[in-house]
C-alpha cells in the first residue's frame, strides 16, 4: 500500500473530505488530492 492509498484511507475512515482533511492540516485541498494520487511527495 503506497502512502497516497494510505492517507486516503485514513482520510475516508475518519469520514473527512479533501478539503476538511486539508483545514485539519493546514495544507490545501489541492495538496491532499496531489497526496493521496502520488503526484507530489512534499
Amino acid at each position: 500500500m503506497s502512502v497516497g492509498e494510505k492517507i486516503t484511507l485514513i482520510r475516508k475512515d475518519n469520514n473527512l473530505s479533501q478539503e476538511a482533511m486539508g483545514e485539519a492540516l493546514g495544507v490545501s485541498r489541492q495538496a491532499i488530492s496531489k497526496w493521496e494520487s502520488g503526484v507530489s511527495h512534499s
